[in-house]
């Protein structure tokens, strides 16, 4: 443990009112902290929870303020609060992760080039600043998905395009924002990892999740992946060589494309991860105390997998203006229902996910399938 480890009842700071950062609130509060939540939605949800909710913008100087004086530690749980927030607070309190880590994961062009130059195997891509960048026909990026360089999650900020002319048509509709054209690869699958790393440098990664989407958007996660072990040590390999590179003290997750047999990193988050979402109930400790424990100072717990898991994101879609039937989501027993208190139910919002446990991979599956399939998701 850190000498300089910060203990409860302490007062702990979170960067965003969303799902992750409820979660995070359920931790530290579990553990004995206090939170204050600065959030500018009233009705978020980890701001309802917390201790304190400023409900200010993220670069409001008097809510800044507060939080400085109050918070002994304060983290964040989206990429997009601006660099110069966190750099502020961190005049004042401890702030993981670092500003300057974070400033990369905001910006499609800089992570990329953080990635080449750390020498990481990449998929094909061209940055375009303006039109005139914009390949030609018979460029081999193509069939190619055009990414807005900042503020793109979810699917949304891009489009898939065969041609010049489809990407300049893209391009067009994203006002002309810097992107990133990168070649639309065949997959075999998607994985991700998510790991924790703590100010000396100790590392503890959970299991390689395997993640299948949904009109861009997370639809189900497997833990383990159905992968190779070789793939399972790689992937493991280059999260935990991008923390290094970071100097990162958080969560991480890293998402990693499998094409070809060969193993490519696509992005980054500096938080934790909604891949992740199934180590709530299926490790010994799940990736937000984990956070907490980077956060303070504390030694991080054990990342050990004690049941298979299958994750399914549960979006505003299955409303359908009526409750969704969760009485059948709890008639299985081993199925465990998180909803996350949002106020208003909306299609692609995610509202909740369930896990599935198991003793097993394809029985998990094929029950989180027919979970699945009750609630109408997809």
């Amino acid at each position: 443990m850190s000498k300089n480890a910060i203990l409860p009842p302490a007062m702990l700071g979170m960067l965003g009112g969303g799902q992750l950062g409820r979660f995070f609130v359920i931790a530290a509060h579990e553990m004995g902290y206090k939170v204050a939540v600065l959030d500018p939605d009233k009705n978020s949800p980890a701001g309802r929870i917390a201790d304190v909710h400023l409900c200010a913008a993220y670069d409001d100087s008097v809510a800044l303020k507060q939080l400085a004086e109050t918070c002994a530690a304060v983290t964040t749980e989206f990429e997009n609060v601006p660099a110069t927030t966190l750099e502020q607070l961190a005049q004042h309190c401890t702030v993981r992760p670092s500003a300057s880590a974070v400033a990369i994961a905001q910006h499609r062009v800089t992570e990329k080039t953080f990635f080449c130059d750390a020498g990481l195997p990449v998929g094909a891509f061209v940055v375009i600043n303006t039109e005139d960048d914009l390949p030609s026909d018979d460029s081999s990026i193509y069939p190619a998905v055009l990414k807005v360089a900042r503020f793109g999650y979810d699917g949304k900020g891009q489009a898939r395009v065969k041609s010049r002319q489809e990407a300049q048509q893209a391009f067009a509709q994203f006002k002309h924002e810097t992107c990133v054209l990168e070649h639309m690869l065949e997959l075999d699958y998607e994985v991700s990892v998510v790991l924790a790393r703590d100010a000396q440098g100790k590392v503890a990664a959970f299991p390689l999740a395997e993640n299948s989407h949904l009109n861009g958007i997370l639809d189900v996660t497997i833990a383990p992946a159905r992968a190779t072990e070789v793939i399972k040590a790689k992937a493991q390999a280059l999260a935990i060589a991008i923390a290094e590179k970071l100097d990162y003290v958080g969560v991480l997750g890293v998402e990693f494309f499998v094409s070809g047999g060969k193993l490519l990193v696509n992005e980054m988050a500096p938080r934790p991860h909604n891949s992740g979402h199934y180590t709530i109930d299926a490790c010994v400790t799940n990736q937000f105390e984990q956070q907490v424990r980077a956060l303070t100072g504390l030694p991080l717990g054990d990342s050990h997998l004690h049941s298979h898991a299958v994750m399914v994101n549960i979006l505003g879609d299955v409303w359908k203006g009526t409750e969704p039937a969760w009485d059948k989501s709890f008639a299985h027993p081993n199925l465990k229902l998180h909803l996350y208190g949002k106020h208003e139910a909306r299609p692609g919002r995610k509202m909740g996910h369930f896990t599935v446990l198991g003793r097993d991979t394809e029985s998990t599956l094929n029950q989180a399938r027919i979970a699945r399939a009750e609630l109408g998701i997809g």
